[in-house]
């Protein structure tokens, strides 16, 4: 019984590693994680809480599977060569706070940009937009989705207090972002979080283009 579970994991971990690859893949493609920038998880089991995710100094554009680690739920490698990504801690506690099944992070210039504009506000607001409808449980385009921004720190165990104050705070969000550093989004699938990080690159690249094109707009 034992060997046939063992299988199963081994079988779930290799799929997961998989799809983590495609969606690096994608995102470098896109622009959103350049060089070796942004970090993908997957929860390959809650209880006890086992995590896929990618090593540490890894360029998004070529990740194969081989480049996806198992960790525990102290950020130890259990299985795979390589370090772990230096915020594997923030995934885990995204994780735990929301129950999610996959975490993403990203890069990109508009993220970058927007988490330092409104940094003072303590987050950004995005309302109206049709594409908000692709957020998990959103089903209107007048839903207002607040982004929690968090000052940047290289410092993840500082960030974790931080994180989970933020998620208590705005239960609802779908996502933060990190103040000049990037975005962070979930969901229960990797699927799902790779859909919401495709909305929030949208909207992000709206609201920037906006707000540097439109007089009296901020920043």
């Amino acid at each position: 019984m034992n060997q046939v579970h063992s299988q199963i994991e081994a079988e779930k971990f290799a799929e997961l590693a998989a799809h983590l690859g495609r969606v690096g893949q994608e995102c470098y493609r896109r622009g959103w994680v350049l060089g070796t920038s942004g970090n993908f998880s997957a929860v390959l089991s809650h209880e006890p809480l086992r995590l896929a995710i990618t090593s540490s100094g890894v360029n998004k554009g070529a990740l194969t599977p081989a480049d996806v680690l198992q960790v525990d739920a102290d950020a130890k490698v259990i299985q795979g060569i390589g370090r772990p990504s230096a915020e594997t801690k923030l995934h885990l506690a995204v994780v735990r706070m929301r129950a999610a099944g996959a975490v993403l992070h990203t890069h990109s210039v508009w993220s970058t940009i927007l988490s330092d504009a409104y940094a003072t506000d303590g987050g950004l607001s995005i309302a109206g937009y049709e594409m908000l409808k692709g957020l998990q449980d959103v089903d209107t385009h007048e839903h207002e989705e607040w982004l929690p921004i968090i000052e940047n720190s290289q410092d993840t165990d500082a960030l974790v207090p931080k994180i989970e104050h933020e998620l208590t705070r705005y239960p609802n969000a779908h996502g933060f972002l990190l103040r000049r550093h990037g975005l962070y989004t979930w969901g229960h699938t990797v699927a799902e979080a790779h859909r919401h990080i495709e909305i929030f690159e949208f909207l992000l690249e709206v609201v920037g283009r906006m707000t540097s094109s439109v007089p009296g707009v901020r920043p």
